[in-house]
């Protein structure tokens, strides 16, 4: 998200009046007292909250102390509202160590759910990438690890499923994102006994509606999804609208809860990632899995609604 996705998505927060200290505290509270919409991981029956955190850019920020305390907050408020799986990578730069040293502390506030990914060539250097991720995270178990961008994904499919099989790692995976990569994604999808597929959708890019989503509830294949609000393209797109009355029937409070829980409604979706360093933002996210989320009628008014836009 740039600097301008940002500051529009401030300029919504703040019209609403979401992001006042009062009412940002008075919706952590109330959201303590709720319980958060879970969905099953389909290989198991075990249940996730349906707004997880991803970490690309976010936690990319090195040995940055002022950011650190400023992400140390971003978990708590995550943990503090019902928030469990976590999203990183190596591609990610920093941001497996900063998520890994910021857990020893924040993360006894509530129970991670760790995913990573192996993003190289080769079976050993998959190996000695995931063993590094391990020790960055400081896990001895990585709960969900995933072949990222299907990268040499034949060697790495045959290592994750010796290491679940040794109990290493829980689920395996395959991610993409941009929306490259469906058509390969979709025959891995019916040819591997995958416990995940990661990929992009949203409001505006529902691609994934034709195959993949479809496909993954055929399938059982638990889905994590990527870019819900497009690297914060939609906030743009809707930077002089109202949010519709009819919203609040699905106690939507924000267009971010608006773009959330449209992709959290779709019976398919296990978890939603969305990723963010400001505070203000993570309540405003954790807040889309409470509640009531849209019924197939409200989500096709809730398309027919952004289009015209």
């Amino acid at each position: 998200m740039n600097i301008h996705d940002r500051m529009t998505r401030r300029r919504f927060l703040t019209t609403i009046g979401a992001v006042s200290a009062g009412l940002a505290f008075a919706q952590q509270i109330q959201a303590e007292k709720r319980v958060p919409i879970k969905r099953p991981i389909p290989r198991s029956g075990e249940t996730l909250p349906v707004i997880g955190m991803g970490t690309s850019g976010t936690f990319e920020i090195g040995n940055d102390s002022a950011a650190r305390r400023r992400l140390a907050e971003v978990l708590r408020i995550f943990f503090d509202n019902g928030g469990t799986l976590i999203d990183s990578s190596p591609m990610y730069g920093s941001a497996e160590e900063v998520v890994g040293d910021l857990l020893k502390s924040v993360g006894k506030r509530g129970s991670p759910f760790i995913a990573t990914k192996v993003w190289t060539y080769g079976r050993q250097d998959g190996i000695e990438q995931m063993q590094r991720s391990m020790r960055l995270l400081g896990v001895k178990v990585i709960d969900l690890m995933q072949v990222h961008n299907l990268r040499d994904w034949r060697t790495h499919l045959k290592t994750l499923r010796e290491w679940k099989k040794e109990g290493k790692v829980r689920y395996i995976g395959i991610t993409t994102s941009h929306g490259r990569f469906h058509e390969e994604l979709e025959q891995i999808m019916r040819s591997e006994p995958l416990d995940f597929v990661q990929f992009s959708y949203s409001l505006e890019d529902r691609r994934a509606e034709k195959v993949l989503l479809p496909l993954a509830a055929d399938r059982g294949i638990g889905t994590l999804i990527n870019r819900p609000f497009e690297r914060g393209g939609l906030f743009g797109k809707v930077r002089s609208a109202k949010l519709p009355e009819w919203s609040k029937e699905f106690d939507c409070e924000t267009w971010a809860q608006f773009f959330l829980k449209f992709v959290a409604a779709h019976p398919a979706t296990t978890c939603v990632i969305p990723a963010t360093a400001k505070e203000r933002h993570m309540l405003d996210n954790m807040a889309a899995g409470f509640g009531r989320l849209p019924d197939a009628d409200q989500r096709k008014r809730m398309i027919a609604y952004a289009a015209a836009l």
